[in-house]
Parts: structure tokens; C-alpha cells; sequence
């Protein structure tokens, strides 16, 4: 009887129990409701092989999958005081930092590094939404004004790719601040004529959106991404109309000419090369032809025939040709 009760029926009841399937094994589409393959969705880059949503991607994530073979070196950022108005809700701020950071295993909510793109050193300043919503607080504004200080000493490209609900309501004014400061790292980007793209996701929102992150050179965004200052709810309540329908989207915002181009996250890497490429490329392909100050113009319809220069045979017809 023991034999039985000890070792056989042990081994029945394993053979017939339901095995324990870990939970993170599946993802669900947050717009078509389907359930993915962790491993699957990870091959995808985190877009939906279903509907093609675009999920949100860790900043880890997204510096290997632009970065030439997953490689890049991050920088130490400086350090701020972390919590400096002693603010405390439901639960103090200083808790909230270490369950955040407990949870994301970084400091604060955005990664700069610096490595090669395409064979082009770049800056990257890239936000890690989960570390509280992205938000921007001080220590944020010092990652990005050390971003743009990187980028000015190694004269390299400044791509930030800004994934936040806006400022940190928990540092107040302080918080605040970081909008002029950001403004102004950007602008000695600027100065020394290096390139400065922004990388709308989803979500851009509240003080990054009125700051930093709509100053780039080119402004790209990832498909379906919300883009914006306050909230669509806000919006609508504060003036009393409905809104257009997929308004503060990328393709939205594309439309009305807010944003350059909206790219896929497949195609984004080849972009970017692409891009930064032709901005950082100072000579030109050929030579350049100085126009003549004689050159021949056509006359605008209507005007006078003394409007017209002397005709210059060894140069062609250039501006007022409407054919």
C-alpha cells in the first residue's frame, strides 16, 4: 500500500497534471486583442504580426535594434537630487523612484549612448516609458542636456526618441524647468551644425512634446503613435467639439504637416542611416556651377519686353519657364 500510495500514484498524478505555463509567454495586442508568441513578437521588433500595431519598445530594445550589431556604449549621467520637494501622494516620491527603478533596473526614465550607425558615430537619448510613464523630471533634463553636449564633442548626429506622458508632477516647477533647459541643449546641437532628429512613439505628450521633442531637423514618427500636449478628452471638453477622427495620430499629424515622414519600426533603422547620412555629407556629389549674372530669363506673361535680359546663347533658359 505504501508502494503505491509513495511511488505510483505520484507518478500518475504527474503525467496527468496540467503543466504550469508562465505567464509572460504570451503577449495581448492592445488593438486587435490577439495573443502573441513572446518570441515571436520579439522577432518582430514588437509590432503586431496580426493587425501591425506598433507596442512599445524597452530602450535596451531599441538602442540594439539601431545601433550596428547591438553594440553601443552608455554614458554615467549626473546625478540630482531624488526628491527634492519631499512631495508625497498616496505614496512618498522616493518610493515610487525605487519601485521604478526596481522594475526597469535604471536610474531614471532615458538611456544615452553613443556608438555606430551605418558606419556614422551617433547620440541616442532614448526614454524608457515604463520607468513611471517616461516622465520628465530633472534627472531626465540632465540626460538630455548630456546627450546634446556628447553629440557637440564627438560632432555626431542627436537623435532622441522621447516615449512620455510629459512632465513629473512630483518635482513641480522643477520639472517645468527642464523644457527651457532641453530647448536650449538642442539649440547648441544647432550651433555647431550637427543634426538633430526626433523619433516620435507612442506616446509624446504634455511638457516633452512642448519642448525638445518637436525642435528636430526631421521629425519622423512610428506608425498609429499619439502625438501631442494635452489629451484628446481635454481637448474636447475644453472647446466643446469633437475632434477629427485619428487626431494627434502620426498619419494625422503627417497630413498636416507636424511631422516629416511616418516609418515603420522594420524600416526605421535604414531611414535613419539614410538620413543622418545625407545631413552629415558636406561636399557635394559634383561641382557646383556658379549662374551667371547675365543668364537669360524668361519674361513673366504680361510683362514689358524691356523686363527680359539680352539673350546669352552659352546659357540656358532658367527661371519663368512654365512649360
Amino acid at each position: 500500500m505504501n508502494w503505491l500510495t509513495n511511488f505510483v500514484r505520484p507518478k500518475i498524478q504527474k503525467l496527468v497534471r496540467p503543466k504550469e505555463v508562465p505567464d509572460n509567454l504570451w503577449d495581448k495586442c492592445p488593438k486587435c486583442a490577439e495573443m502573441v508568441f513572446h518570441r515571436e513578437l520579439e522577432k518582430n521588433l514588437s509590432v503586431c504580426v496580426h493587425c501591425g500595431h506598433h507596442m512599445r519598445m524597452s530602450a535596451a530594445d531599441r538602442l540594439k535594434m539601431l545601433f550596428d550589431n547591438g553594440k553601443w556604449t552608455e554614458i554615467e549621467l549626473p546625478s540630482v537630487p531624488a526628491d527634492p520637494l519631499k512631495f508625497k501622494d498616496r505614496k512618498r516620491y522616493a518610493e515610487r523612484l525605487k519601485d521604478a527603478q526596481n522594475k526597469t533596473g535604471l536610474k531614471d526614465g532615458v538611456v544615452v549612448a553613443h556608438g555606430v550607425m551605418g558606419g556614422i558615430n551617433a547620440v541616442i537619448a532614448v526614454f524608457e516609458f515604463d520607468f513611471m510613464g517616461g516622465s520628465m523630471g530633472a534627472a531626465v533634463g540632465e540626460a538630455i542636456v548630456a546627450a546634446a553636449e556628447l553629440a557637440v564633442l564627438q560632432e555626431s548626429p542627436l537623435i532622441v526618441i522621447p516615449s512620455s506622458g510629459g512632465a513629473r508632477m512630483q518635482e513641480g516647477i522643477i520639472s517645468l524647468m527642464q523644457m527651457a533647459r532641453t530647448t536650449v541643449a538642442v539649440d547648441k546641437v544647432r550651433e555647431k551644425k550637427l543634426p538633430y532628429v526626433v523619433i516620435l512613439t507612442d506616446p509624446t505628450t504634455g511638457g516633452v512634446t512642448a519642448s525638445f521633442a518637436m525642435l528636430g531637423d526631421i521629425a519622423i514618427a512610428e506608425p498609429g503613435a499619439v502625438i501631442g500636449f494635452a489629451g484628446v478628452r481635454v481637448i474636447e471638453q475644453t472647446i466643446r467639439e469633437k475632434l477629427p477622427e485619428g487626431f494627434q495620430r502620426s498619419e494625422y499629424l503627417m497630413e498636416h504637416g507636424m511631422v516629416d515622414m511616418v516609418v515603420p519600426r522594420h524600416e526605421l533603422r535604414n531611414t535613419l542611416i539614410q538620413t543622418i547620412g545625407l545631413l552629415m555629407h558636406k561636399n557635394p556629389a559634383a561641382d557646383v556651377v556658379a549662374m551667371t549674372p547675365t543668364a537669360r530669363r524668361r519674361k513673366p506673361e504680361g510683362a514689358p519686353d524691356a523686363a527680359a535680359a539680352p539673350p546669352d546663347p552659352t546659357v540656358p533658359d532658367m527661371a519663368y519657364d512654365d512649360r
